[in-house]
């Protein structure tokens, strides 16, 4: 029965995705809806560990909400880093002090923390190396500012992790 959710959803996105009405015609292409069950069939029995835990808190639009403005937020300081490296890169002296330091994250989920380091990862000038269970991140860093767990997690994941917390907790 927790299969029925994204079956369903995988249908409805197949659907969308290849819209099944015959643009002439204006009639329903069976085969393709057969392909589309066969297809969401076989998405909901193997990801159907993935989808069981807490499938209906996906159902917030609250969630949706913080998602978006997560995005321009991310956005954001994607541009800003993108400019801070190439100053880095065009200054003379090229002034970069690389390191890798140590973080510690609030988030408990395993999504959340997976959506944190694929931010810092994605943000130029830092990469997550390493992921604990403890909820420690260890990160290179382009140029190191802090090196205290508390300094260096305030400065690289405190502007992500708020965010992340309202949606993904």
């Amino acid at each position: 029965m927790k299969k029925l959710p994204l079956f369903i959803l995988a249908l409805l996105l197949w659907v969308l995705l290849v819209w099944p009405v015959d643009p002439v015609t204006g009639r329903l292409r069976v085969q393709d809806i057969a392909v589309g069950v066969v297809v969401a069939l076989i998405v909901a029995v193997v990801m159907r560990e993935i989808s069981a835990a807490g499938f209906g808190r996906w159902l917030n639009p609250v969630r949706y909400f913080w998602a978006i403005i997560y995005a321009f937020v991310f956005l954001y300081y994607v541009v800003k880093a993108n400019f801070d490296v190439a100053y880095r890169v065009l200054h003379p002296a090229m002034p970069i002090e690389p390191g890798i330091v140590k973080v510690k994250t609030m988030l408990k989920s395993q999504e959340g923390r997976t959506a944190l380091a694929n931010s810092v990862t994605l943000t130029p000038g830092t990469l997550t190396v390493d992921m604990t269970d403890d909820g420690f991140l260890y990160i290179h860093w382009i140029n190191v500012r802090a090196t205290g767990v508390r300094e260096a997690s305030e400065c690289i994941i405190g502007r992500f992790e708020w965010f992340l917390q309202r949606i993904f907790e």
